[in-house]
Parts: structure tokens; C-alpha cells; sequence
């Protein structure tokens, strides 16, 4: 059976489809994608996106057709300008709740954040675009210390959750924020049920079969919360046993493609593994020891094969090519091989690169 929950998601998180054509499409139908690494979640879009690039993103990150900013458990998350403001609104209080002990120990308490949010304000009105070290004058003339880098990121967060600011377009490789109701001046609204309901609609459809338990973790939702939206949706999803747990997603058309020889070479903190809070349906923990010193699958770049993680990979950056290094948890066969080598030979079409591939591959 977690084959078939593999396969489902591969196909639900359109992995094995490629059909979308914009950037923001393949957002606005995962609800959010998690980008504290910019380029890695640059390649999550592209490898659910028809014939990607990455300047096709970096362009619509830069026209603003996708934002990034502080969402959820609490990290950066690309989402759309339509879907902003409404996922704050759920998302930014348990946020806020999960960073209140550092607010504490940095000193940052209502008063203070008032008066930096109304000095990142005036500092940007007017449509600029600054870097987080041109706003740190604004907020010290404002009387609002921020040496302490810690501490200038949590005040930038926190006007990100307040939505006050959200990103602007890049400056080289340099982040820019600028004001949400400059960047996005008008979007949807949602009162708290609709907004729940179409939290989960999008959760469960973009990511299922998941449980509850899953939705939860995802989103950082309370559990009375993910239980309300998921009680609002239900009727229009399917339910299903497997392995006594109860699953939800959509009740849509399965592709015909054979997912045994397809191969993925995902990004760290990938949709497809980082949704979830059982992860076993993808990863078999007795890997982890040939995982990065860290230990933890989440930051790792993954190698799918038929749906499961069978090893990791790292690349390295040359002036014309890209260098793909696997670690394999074990060895692939022939056709398993000219799989890999075609992944990365898509990887590097992204980047516009030539791809290369280190051996050996076991």
C-alpha cells in the first residue's frame, strides 16, 4: 500500500505530470512551497512546471507573480499574491506563538515591534526595494537596535507575519522587501471558516493521500483548526483506509505512466517529502546513517525512484556544467542508471547547463 500512497502523491503533487506553465500555477496548487533555500525551491517549482527554467522563475519571483516570505512552522514559503494576505491570517498567530520565547530573549516586545513596523513603513513606501542591511538604518534612527543580526531577522519576520512587508525582486543575489499593499494591493478575502476550507481543499488535494495528523504538521495549524477545515471539504474528497490510518485526497484520474523506472533528483525540503509527518510511505529510516551529518532526510536532496527515496545527491557549479554527485543507498541496474543520468540531464536543462555525473553510482 505505500507504494500506491507514493505513486498517488508523485501524481497528485504533479511530479509525474508536467502540465502547468506558470510558476504561480504550480504554487497556488500546493497552497505554499516551503523556500528558505531560494534555489532549491526554485527547482521544486521547476520539476512540476512544462519545460522550466530557472530564469523563468527567478522572473516570476521578480515580477511578483510569487512572493516568498514567513508563512508557516515558521520558514520562508513562495506563495501567490492572491493567497497571501488569507494564509497569514490563519498561519501568522501560531507563527508568532512558536518564536514568542526569542522575542523574549531579544527584547522585542509589542511596543517595539509596533514602532519598527512603522519605520519599515516609511522606509519603503514610495515602491522601493530594500535589502534587509539598507532598512537596519531606518529602524536605529527609529531608536530600535538591531546590531544584533538575530535579532533585525526577527523584526523583518515579524512584519512579514504582520503583513507589513513581503519580498521584493532580487538585487543580484541579494533579497529585497517591499511593502505587501504596494507589492499586492488588492487580493481575495476569506473569513476564518472559508479560509480554513480552502486551506485543506488545497492540502489535501495538491499533497493527498494524508491524514490529519499530516495536514497538522504542514500547515501548523491547531488540530481543532485542521479538523474544521477538514470536516468543511470532505464531501467533495475521498477517504480511505490503509494500514489503520485514515487518508483523504482527491478522487482524481491517476496517469497512466509506469512510476517504476521514473526517476527525481528533488530539492531539499521538497513538498513531497516535507508535508507530511509520516514519512514512510517514501523514506525507510534505516537510511538515515548515509545521510549528511545532520541526520535528517528534510535536508537533504533526494534521489525518488518508483516513488521511494533510494539515495541522495549533492552538485557542483562549473562554469559551463553542472556536477551531479549521488550516494546511493543501493546500487542501481542498467536501466535505473540511464534513468539517473536522464534526471540529471533535466537538472541541468534548468540551469541551462551541461550535466555530469560522478561515478561511481553505488
Amino acid at each position: 500500500m505505500n507504494q500506491d500512497i507514493a505513486h498517488r502523491r508523485l501524481h497528485n503533487q504533479f511530479l509525474s505530470q508536467q502540465t502547468f506553465e506558470k510558476p504561480e500555477e504550480v504554487v497556488e496548487w500546493l497552497g505554499a512551497v516551503q523556500a528558505q533555500d531560494y534555489g532549491a525551491a526554485k527547482w521544486a517549482i521547476g520539476l512540476r512546471l512544462r519545460g522550466a527554467t530557472d530564469d523563468v522563475i527567478e522572473q516570476a519571483f521578480a515580477s511578483g507573480a510569487i512572493l516568498r516570505t514567513h508563512l508557516m512552522r515558521p520558514t520562508w514559503h513562495f506563495v501567490t499574491p492572491a493567497d497571501i494576505r488569507w494564509m497569514l491570517m490563519l498561519t501568522a498567530p501560531r507563527v508568532l506563538a512558536t518564536i514568542a520565547y526569542y522575542d523574549r530573549t531579544l527584547e522585542l516586545d509589542g511596543a517595539t515591534l509596533l514602532r519598527s513596523n512603522h519605520a519599515l513603513v516609511k522606509a519603503l513606501e514610495g515602491g522601493k526595494q530594500l535589502t534587509r542591511t539598507e532598512l537596519a538604518p531606518a529602524l536605529q534612527q527609529a531608536g530600535i537596535a538591531c546590531n544584533n543580526l538575530q535579532r533585525l531577522g526577527h523584526i523583518i519576520m515579524h512584519a512579514e507575519l504582520d503583513g507589513i512587508i513581503c519580498s521584493g525582486a532580487r538585487r543580484g543575489k541579494q533579497f529585497t522587501y517591499a511593502l505587501l499593499d504596494e507589492r499586492v494591493p488588492q487580493s481575495r478575502t476569506l473569513d476564518r471558516e472559508e479560509a480554513l476550507a480552502e486551506f485543506a481543499r488545497r492540502y489535501f488535494t495538491g499533497h493527498g493521500p494524508a491524514t490529519l495528523q499530516d495536514f497538522v504538521w504542514c500547515s501548523g495549524l491547531t488540530v481543532a483548526d485542521a479538523k474544521t477545515g477538514l470536516e468543511m471539504v470532505s464531501p467533495g474528497l475521498m477517504r480511505e483506509v490503509i494500514d489503520g490510518q485514515m487518508y483523504w485526497s482527491a478522487g482524481s484520474v491517476m496517469s497512466a505512466n509506469d512510476e517504476s523506472q521514473a526517476m527525481y533528483l528533488l530539492p531539499n525540503y521538497d513538498e513531497y517529502i516535507v508535508s507530511y509527518t509520516d514519512r514512510s510511505a517514501v523514506y525507510d529510516v534505516l537510511h538515515t546513517e548515509k545521510l549528511d551529518s545532520r541526520g535528517n532526510v528534510l535536508f537533504n536532496h533526494t534521489i525518488v525512484l518508483d516513488g521511494r527515496i533510494v539515495g541522495t545527491w549533492k552538485r557542483a557549479l562549473k562554469k559551463n556544467s553542472v556536477i551531479i554527485t549521488p550516494t546511493l543507498f543501493t546500487p542501481l541496474n542498467e536501466t535505473e542508471t540511464r534513468a539517473l543520468v536522464e534526471a540529471a540531464n533535466r537538472y541541468g536543462a534548468f540551469l541551462g547547463l551541461q550535466a555530469g555525473i560522478t561515478l561511481p553510482l553505488a
